[in-house]
């Protein structure tokens, strides 16, 4: 079921003494799996040393008791969910990324993309360096180490190299004394921190990792913010806040965190009912039921039911067993996958005008599909409603949008798509509501609905930019 996918989740915790924390590294991934299946790993710091695990696969296959406790104690662990936008899929790309230097060792695990990646790396292997994988986090941790050979400690490095990247990165850094958070200067990715009743700082990319994890959450980290955790205890530094207009990724919302994540200031599930009250709004129609596609597109069939006064039902059954590693049997192996994943119910949309609400439409085949199962159960009209706008251009930021040539939007009308996907009327929120889905006053980036880019774009905008220079 081809959806947006959005590059990965971050997570760190630092302690004043020793424990299992590799455990707590892992609870906080499992409450981020749904930013990134592809792979997942795991830091522990313990007396300077680094111990690591990371492979390919789901949170729970990579790791188990045997592999948690050779992690061992220690005082800090990072550890990172991934989906690649950048970089192919492959044991060299997932990360932490660690680094060693004359100056000790560094790892790193980053949310996000950088625009000017490909110069970057260039420059770097101009001067020498000599890259292991195909991802933008190395050539990050590569600038950053340069800027450390020079700089009295890591956070220093950190602020220097900040001048340098572009685009959109939520960083949490470990060195053998330290945990760092770092965001962005437009804040595109979310990035958060709280603390644990026994004192230990935790960071991360939503506030359902902390909860995880039993810590409490402070607030979110404002971009360009530098949050370093140490002995002394954490302390901000704000040399690059208030340096640009903030550019927060409002599919965050829509999509991307999970429901009752906190993100900048708005409860997420809040922010989908409210999509679905302004979908009411701007595209309303007599029907009997509304319901929606498991599983982000739940909420705003609330709000749209709320505001319609069209009554809300379950529509669906998902088989919460497959995940993105499901094998597809046979020939129809992509619409057997849909089948197997959703199930409607019948006696809710059988002889029904039918609201089908859902979160995004990339090529519409996935759509189309869903809208066969609708009306095989008996709906005598559906009616489709987005919870966003059309995509209509590439994303740089961290979602693996990168080309129009995917989006069904940017080659028909509404009218068209309504027609191939098979709905007696289409909807999508429009990007003037999408901005109001969350706190009054921030900036949002909503250039994949817009073409608006807050930043310059890549020169070269292929995912497999970097491939080539791959050897095994």
């Amino acid at each position: 079921m081809r959806k947006i996918n959005e590059e990965c989740g971050v997570f760190g915790v630092y302690s004043a003494e020793k424990y299992q924390i590799a455990r707590d590294a892992y609870y906080g991934l499992y409450a981020l799996q749904h930013r990134g299946q592809e792979s997942c790993g795991i830091v522990v710091a313990e007396d300077g040393l680094f111990r690591r695990h990371k492979d390919l696969g789901l949170v729970g296959d990579v790791f188990d008791d045997s592999s948690l406790d050779l992690l061992g104690e220690g005082t800090m662990a990072i550890g990172h969910v991934r989906y690649g936008t950048t970089g192919a899929t492959d044991r060299h790309n997932t990360q932490p990324i660690v680094v060693n230097h004359s100056k000790g060792s560094m790892a790193l695990s980053h949310n996000g993309n950088i625009v000017n990646s490909f110069e970057l790396r260039c420059e770097l292997e101009n001067r020498g360096s000599i890259f292991h994988t195909t991802s933008d986090t190395e050539v990050i941790s590569y600038i950053i180490t340069s800027k450390r050979l020079t700089a009295p400690s890591i956070e220093e490095a950190l602020n220097r190299a900040m001048y340098d990247i572009k685009g959109a990165y939520s960083l949490i850094i470990m060195s053998p004394t330290k945990l760092i958070a770092a965001r962005d200067e437009q804040g595109f990715r979310p990035l958060c921190y709280g603390k644990t009743p026994d004192g230990k700082w935790v960071a991360a990319s939503e506030s359902c990792a902390l909860d995880a994890v039993g810590a409490e959450f402070i607030r979110d980290l404002d971009p360009g913010e530098i949050l370093v955790f140490d002995k002394e205890g954490v302390r901000s530094i704000r040399d690059h806040c208030d340096k640009a207009k903030p550019s927060f990724c409002v599919f965050e919302y829509i999509y991307f965190s999970r429901p009752d994540s906190v993100v900048d200031g708005t409860c997420v599930h809040d922010a989908r009912v409210k999509a679905g009250e302004f979908l009411a709004q701007e595209h309303p129609c007599e029907a009997d039921i509304v319901i929606g596609v498991p599983d982000s597109g739940l909420d705003a069939a609330i709000g749209y039911s709320k505001a319609s006064g069209i009554p809300y039902g379950i529509g669906f059954i998902k088989n919460k067993y497959i995940g993105r590693t499901f094998i597809s049997p046979g020939q129809s192996s992509r619409e057997d996958k849909v089948r197997i994943k959703l199930n409607p119910v019948p006696s809710a949309v059988k002889g029904k005008r039918v609201v089908l609400i859902d979160d995004s439409m990339v090529r519409g085949t996935t759509s189309k599909r869903i809208v066969r199962l609708v009306r095989e159960a008996g709906a005598k009209e559906v009616h489709m409603r987005f919870s966003s706008p059309p995509f209509i251009s590439p994303c740089y930021y961290g979602t693996d949008i990168d080309s129009k040539d995917m989006l069904i939007a940017c080659h028909h009308s509404i009218e068209e798509i309504a027609g191939i996907i098979g709905v007696d009327s289409l909807g999508f929120l429009s990007v003037e509501h999408v901005k109001q889905l969350a706190k009054e006053g921030k900036g949002y980036c909503t250039a994949c609905f817009d073409e608006k880019y807050p930043t310059q774009t890549p020169k070269d905008t292929r995912k497999s930019r970097f491939e080539g220079k791959i050897t095994e």
